[in-house]
This record gives C-alpha cells, sequence and structure tokens, in this order.
C-alpha cells in the first residue's frame, strides 16, 4: 500500500508539473557537471588545493539543487507565498548584516560566514523579492485602493541602496530590470517605466564617476588596447582555439592561466574544449527554459503566477545573457554567474529557488498532489 500511494504522489507530481521544462533543467545542470570537473582543476592546483576541490563541493551543491528544484515543485500556492515572505525577510536582514559584519574582497562586502560556510544574501533575495513583488502587485485586483506599485517600489529602493552600499552595482542593475519588466506586465504607464530607466542611466553613470572599479571595468571595455583586460583577452582567445569542435573536454590550455575559469569564465573553457557547436546547444537550453515558462504563463489567468514567474524567469535570462556576453566582449566585466554551471554555491541554490518556485506556479491547477483537493 506504501508502495502503491508513493507511485501515486510521483505520477501526480509528474503529471502536474511542467515534465519538459524540467527535463531542460536537469539537461544544463548535468553540462555544469561536466564543464565543472574539467575547468575547476586547474584553479584549485593554482591556489594549493587539491585537483577535485571545487568538483566535490560542487557536486554537492548540484545535488543539493535537484532535491531543492523537486522538493519546492511539490508547494502549493499558499506555500509559496509564506515561503517567499519568509525567505524574503530573512535574506533582507542578512543583506543589512552583510555590510557590518560581512567579508571584505576588493573592496565589497558582499558575503558573509554562517557556520563556516560563505553566504550571498543578495543572491538569494532575487527569487524572494520578484515572488513578493507578483503577490502585491496581483492583490491590487483584489484588495481595493492597495498602493501596490508604491509598496513595490518602497521595497525595491530599500533592496537597490542595500546593494550599492556593498557596493554590487551589476546586481542592482539586474534586480532595477527585473523589477521594472514586473511593473510594466502589471499595467505601469509606459512614462514610469521610461523615468525608471532615466534614473537607473543617472545611477549608473554616478557609479562610473564615485567606484573606481566600475570605472576601471568600464574603461577596460571601451578601450581594451589602452587598459589591462586579461581575462577577457584569453577568454576570447579561448573561443577561437575552439573552433567548431572544440579540442576535447579536458584538452583545454586557457583555463590554466584564466583566474575565473570556473566562475565567471566558465562559457569561455566549454568553448574552447567543446567548440562554437556545442556552446550553442547550451544557449539554445537556455533560451527553451525561458521560452517554456513564457509560454506557460501566457496561457494563466491568475496574476500572481503571471507576474511572479515572469520576475523568476528574467532574472535567469539576464544572468545567462549577462555572464554569456562578458565572455564575448559585449558587456564590462561583472562577476555574474552563468546559472547551473559556473562554480559557487549561493548561485546554484539561489537559481534552484528559481527553478522550483516557476515548475510550482505553472504546475497544471487541478488539485494539490497529496490530496487532490482543489486550491
Amino acid at each position: 500500500m506504501v508502495e502503491r500511494r508513493g507511485s501515486g504522489f510521483f505520477k501526480r507530481w509528474w503529471w502536474a508539473i511542467d515534465s519538459v521544462f524540467l527535463i531542460f533543467v536537469l539537461m544544463v545542470i548535468s553540462i555544469g557537471a561536466v564543464l565543472i570537473t574539467t575547468a575547476s582543476p586547474a584553479v584549485a592546483e593554482r591556489l594549493g588545493l587539491s585537483s577535485f576541490y571545487f568538483v566535490k563541493r560542487q557536486f554537492i551543491f548540484l545535488l543539493l539543487a535537484v532535491s531543492l528544484i523537486l522538493f519546492i515543485s511539490t508547494f502549493s500556492e499558499k506555500t509559496i507565498k509564506r515561503f517567499s515572505l519568509f525567505g524574503f525577510l530573512i535574506f533582507l536582514a542578512l543583506m543589512v548584516a552583510v555590510l557590518f559584519i560581512g567579508d571584505e574582497a576588493k573592496g565589497a562586502k558582499r558575503w558573509i560566514t554562517i557556520q563556516g560556510f560563505s553566504l550571498q544574501p543578495s543572491e538569494f533575495i532575487k527569487p524572494f523579492f520578484a515572488v513578493i513583488t507578483g503577490l502585491i502587485l496581483s492583490e491590487r485586483y483584489t484588495t481595493s485602493n492597495l498602493p501596490g506599485f508604491t509598496i513595490c517600489s518602497f521595497l525595491y529602493l530599500v533592496i537597490a541602496i542595500l546593494l550599492i552600499l556593498q557596493p554590487d552595482i551589476g546586481m542592482t542593475i539586474s534586480i532595477t530590470a527585473v523589477t521594472a519588466t514586473q511593473f510594466f506586465i502589471a499595467g505601469l504607464p509606459i512614462v514610469w517605466i521610461i523615468v525608471t530607466g532615466g534614473l537607473t542611466i543617472f545611477g549608473a553613470f554616478g557609479a562610473y564617476l564615485f567606484l573606481p572599479h566600475v570605472a576601471r571595468r568600464i574603461d577596460s571595455f571601451l578601450n581594451p588596447k589602452e587598459n589591462e583586460n586579461y581575462q577577457v583577452e584569453k577568454s576570447l582567445e579561448a573561443y577561437l582555439n575552439g573552433g567548431l569542435f572544440g579540442k576535447g573536454p579536458g584538452e583545454g590550455t586557457i583555463k590554466n592561466v584564466l583566474p575565473d575559469s570556473h566562475t565567471d569564465f566558465i562559457f569561455a573553457v566549454s568553448g574552447e574544449e567543446l567548440g562554437a557547436i556545442f556552446t550553442s546547444v547550451i544557449i539554445l537550453l537556455f533560451f527553451l527554459i525561458v521560452l517554456r515558462g513564457f509560454l506557460k504563463i501566457i496561457k494563466d489567468n491568475n496574476l500572481f503566477y503571471i507576474y511572479s514567474t515572469a520576475g523568476l524567469l528574467m532574472y535567469f535570462a539576464l544572468q545567462s545573457i549577462f555572464n554569456i556576453g562578458v565572455t564575448l566582449h559585449l558587456f564590462p566585466t561583472k562577476g555574474m554567474t552563468l546559472p547551473f554551471i559556473s562554480y559557487g554555491g549561493s548561485s546554484v541554490l539561489s537559481f534552484a529557488i528559481i527553478i522550483g518556485i516557476s515548475l510550482s506556479l505553472t504546475k497544471k491547477r487541478y488539485g494539490s498532489l497529496l490530496g487532490l483537493k482543489k486550491e
């Protein structure tokens, strides 16, 4: 009887979720496992660590990510709302704490160490803020006189100020773009979207004037011949070395001299070892994940699902585009990871939450998985 019940639960879960979406995600995770195995040993050895130091840790993160995705995908709408509110409050508090007790690196405080584990709170607040924004904006239609845009704008400003104080301009721009997208979908007049865009440009210009590391990166991007741009140069060299079919897994040489070959520039390593055809497949998978998600929500009539999932998918899309674009010298360098492929526990688990919530909000709505009671 227990076995039959378990089997029935699995069948109901598999029938309810978008299994194609999940398969695409699992394919990306599998590719990430392969790439971290070939890209990270060289970095570990340079740092005096065991060859598979990063590999072992990343495999643990990836296994936790898959478990988290599957677990969150079973949540009901009510559970997603409670989970997101709790997560938002916890990581907002940690973003404040990181300014006082965070670990400083290269003039920025973005990480906090808890029980020996380094955590980047800003990575985790992204999915929870997207859901909270979606919830507040959707409640405007059921709660009279609720100033949804005003509340969301206030929460956004709090997060943006905390990010600027770290400072983390790239994350600030990312959250701004996603929040503006949710506002636009929710019906905010286009004039306010334009104003937001103008303020973002103004803020970016201010960062260029007052934050030296931001100015260096932008100058390096605009005038690569006059400024040091070592990582990007090596990244482009890796793509040229790889050609169409690559030099073979583990056969790349650029990773031996590329400092962030296991994190921000792991896509360049894949370009050298696996070639342009395979890297195009990776890009296609990212595109299909985002496309599949949007195709699901455009058929829905629940505004909470639409607003929240759109924000989550935008985070996934923007970070993928930006990371790959940096390795191709299309954008200034910025420490943004490639979802499920770059090394890093905070990034992997954050995107696991994004995918898990997306699966939950896009699953068929004929009842809960446990009791088949109509929600």
